[in-house]
C-alpha cells in the first residue's frame, strides 16, 4: 500500500489506468511484485510481462529514467522507503507481543491494521465507489468463506440506499452466488471481499462479471491481491495477523468508511435514511408507536 502510494507507485498506477496495452502489462507487473522487479534482469522482466525487452526499455525511458538500470534502482529505493514504518511497526509489535498475553498481541494487530488503513485510505476513493453504487442498477455483494459476513453486513446497509442489492452468496455458497450472477450485466456493480485465504472462486467470478460488462469493486488487503488486477476501483482493509489467516477489524472500518460516505454524497440518501428510522421506530426497545 506504501509503495502504491509512493512517486514512482503513482506514476505507474498513471500508465497503468491510460498506457499502451504493453505498458500498462508492465506497470500492474510492477505494481504486483514490487519486491521481485528489484531483483529480474530485463531478459526475466520481459518474460514475466510477455513483452520484448526493447518494450521494456522503452517503458523505462516514458516514465523518466535512463534505463532499465535506473529504474530498477529507483524502484529498489523506493520500496525500501515505503517499507521502513512498515517493518518499525512489525519489529515494535514483535518486541511488544513477548511480554503480551495471546489476547493483547490480537488487539496490537488490530489497532495496527486500523491505523494502516487509515493511512491508506483516501476520501477520494470511498467516494468514487459511492458514486458507482448509487448509479448502479443492480449492486452485487460478493464474499465466500470468512469473508461472507462482511458482505451480509455491507448489503444490510446498502439496501436502504440502492435500487437493488444482492448478497450473492450467504449459507449457499458459490452455486447459489453464481446463479445470482447470471443476470448481471452493464450498469451493474459486483462488490467482492478477498482476504487470506484468498477463495479462487472468487476471481473466477468476477471475471464473469467483468466480461459481461459490470462494474467490479474490490475490498482487500494489499496491491498484490489477485482481485486488485480484475477490479476497477480498489479499496484496501490491513489484514496482518500473527495467528489467524487475516484480521478482520479494518475491514469492517471500511465498510463503516464506505456507508457513510454513500449516506452523505446526497439529499435523497439522507432522506432514504430518515425513512428507515421511522419504519423502523415501531420495532425498537422503548418505541411509544
Amino acid at each position: 500500500m506504501a509503495f502504491v502510494q509512493s512517486a514512482l507507485g503513482r506514476v505507474l498506477a498513471g500508465v497503468l489506468a491510460e498506457g499502451s496495452a504493453s505498458h500498462r502489462s508492465i506497470a500492474d507487473y510492477l505494481m504486483r511484485n514490487p519486491m521481485r522487479g528489484t531483483a529480474l534482469k530485463i531478459e526475466e522482466m520481459a518474460e514475466g510481462c510477455q513483452v520484448s525487452t526493447a518494450t521494456i526499455s522503452r517503458f523505462a525511458r516514458d516514465i523518466g529514467f535512463a534505463s532499465y538500470g535506473a529504474m530498477r534502482s529507483a524502484l529498489a529505493e523506493t520500496l525500501h522507503s515505503a517499507m521502513q514504518p512498515v517493518e518499525k511497526l512489525r519489529s515494535s509489535i514483535a518486541r511488544r507481543n513477548s511480554a503480551l498475553s495471546p489476547g493483547q498481541a490480537s488487539m496490537e494487530y488490530a489497532g495496527a491494521n486500523l491505523a494502516t488503513t487509515h493511512g491508506g485510505l483516501t476520501q477520494q476513493a470511498l467516494d468514487d465507489v459511492a458514486r458507482r453504487i448509487s448509479g448502479a442498477r443492480t449492486v452485487y455483494v460478493l464474499g465466500l468463506g470468512m469473508s461472507s459476513c462482511f458482505a451480509s453486513m455491507l448489503a444490510l446497509h446498502l439496501q436502504p440506499f440502492c435500487q437493488h442489492v444482492v448478497e450473492m452468496a450467504g449459507p449457499g455458497g458459490t452455486e447459489i452466488a453464481a446463479g445470482h450472477l447470471v443476470h448481471i450485466g452493464p450498469g451493474d456493480v459486483l462488490l467482492a471481499f478477498s482476504f487470506p485465504r484468498y477463495a479462487a472462486d472468487v476471481m473466477r467470478l468476477a471475471q464473469f462479471a467483468r466480461k459481461h460488462k459490470a462494474g467490479v469493486v474490490a475490498i482487500t488487503d494489499t496491491p498484490s491481491a489477485p482481485m486488485v488486477a480484475l477490479s476497477d476501483h480498489v479499496l484496501y482493509a490491513s489484514a496482518a495477523h500473527g495467528v489467524l489467516p487475516s484480521s478482520g477489524v479494518a475491514t469492517v472500518a471500511v465498510i463503516e468508511a464506505l456507508v457513510v460516505s454513500l449516506m452523505v454524497s446526497n439529499k435523497a440518501n439522507v432522506k432514504k435514511a430518515a425513512r428507515l428510522s421511522e419504519a423502523l421506530a415501531g420495532y425498537l426497545l422503548g418505541s411509544t408507536v
